[in-house]
């Protein structure tokens, strides 16, 4: 069993370092990479004036999504009666403010909590375009009624904590429905349910290989899994064939939308499964969507191999260190009564 905080934490910052590794190189071709960082493209976190590695809307909404979360748990403990999904819908509402747009009269009772004070937070790192339409139409989008029909891979890169917080059987339902609020075809939600689901089943002790093996079999019961089957089906014959990761990864897509970030990012924790920075390195050294499977493959192997497998000097670079460890805490603990509990994730 891995429901430690080393290995929550490991989860949340290698999903933060994964983002901020790709994060420079996310609309680069590979070979405008390699003409920029050398023959093994990017490798290191580059630092900017502020000397933390900046991360993306990525970590930002998987930061709300854990708030969303513990929030519901509150309510559930506090009043008997929850649904978790609209607790994270009004979470998300709560980082559409840190973007720049304007509070809503509606919502007013939902503008608290500790995270509207983190300064980082409320930088703006390309948000998706998917997600800000969704949020703004303040709509919440669900599996049976879903908002659009985007499979866009902005519904499995904040859903890593759903992973974390629930046990498998859970976690694949809750991450779909996490996901669905803001994108409807089954790809941009199973591929949550699906990251989720492997996660869940590392932290129960499984290995990676058997993780995503049985999370092929829960793909199965749900309608529309076909494209993120395959993927992930594809993804653990590449793992071991003698193609270069480069060839693997082209076979596997781009990144852009959810089944193939989830293929990228199982096969690199495959691959790499005892070399984090081996892993990340070739997560995001391709044509597509550098930062969100760098994220992804980092929370994947962050929660296998845990915090101190993780190189301490990208730990110690990394914007929002401290506020990624607090949420690892805190859902190791799931909930505590008292006011400090309640100020922090208020159950509204």
């Amino acid at each position: 069993m891995k429901r430690k905080q080393e290995f929550f934490k490991g989860c949340l910052i290698g999903g933060a370092i994964g983002d901020a590794l790709g994060w420079p190189v996310e609309f680069l071709q590979l070979n405008e990479i390699r003409q920029r960082f050398g023959e093994e493209g990017i490798s290191d976190l580059i630092l900017p004036v502020s000397e933390k590695a900046e991360v993306t809307d990525d970590t930002q909404m998987t930061i709300f999504t854990a708030e969303g979360i513990l929030r519901a748990e509150t309510r559930e403990n506090r009043k008997g009666i929850c649904h978790p999904p609209s607790v994270v819908f009004y979470a998300y509402q709560r980082w559409l403010l840190t973007q720049g747009y304007p509070k809503v009269e509606e919502y007013q009772w939902i503008y608290n909590g500790w995270m509207m004070d983190v300064k980082e937070l409320h930088a703006r790192r390309g948000p998706g375009k998917t997600c800000l339409s969704a949020l703004l139409s303040r709509n919440q989008g669900t599996l049976t009624e879903p908002i659009n029909n985007s499979k866009g891979c902005g519904g499995i890169m904040r859903v890593a904590p759903a992973g974390l917080f629930y046990r498998k059987e859970i976690a694949f339902q809750m991450a779909a429905e996490f996901a669905a609020l803001t994108h409807g075809h089954p790809s941009g939600y199973l591929s949550a349910g699906a990251l989720a689901y492997i996660i869940a089943s590392i932290i129960e002790g499984q290995e990676i290989e058997t993780a995503v093996k049985n999370t092929l079999t829960e793909l199965k019961a749900h309608k529309g899994h076909e494209e993120c089957t395959q993927s992930l089906k594809l993804s653990l014959e590449l793992y071991s064939s003698d193609l270069s990761d480069v060839e693997a990864l082209s076979l596997l897509g781009e990144g852009w939308v959810g089944e193939e970030a989830l293929g990228i990012s199982t096969y690199c924790a495959l691959k790499h499964r005892d070399d984090f920075k081996k892993a990340l390195i070739a997560a995001v050294n391709h044509n597509g969507d550098s930062d969100s499977t760098g994220a992804i493959t980092g929370n994947i192997l962050g929660a296998y191999l845990g915090f101190s497998k993780i190189p301490t000097d990208w730990i110690e670079k990394i914007e929002l260190k401290d506020a990624l460890i607090q949420v690892a805490d805190d859902l190791i603990i799931g909930h505590e009564e008292g006011p400090e509990w309640w100020e922090r994730y208020p159950g509204h």
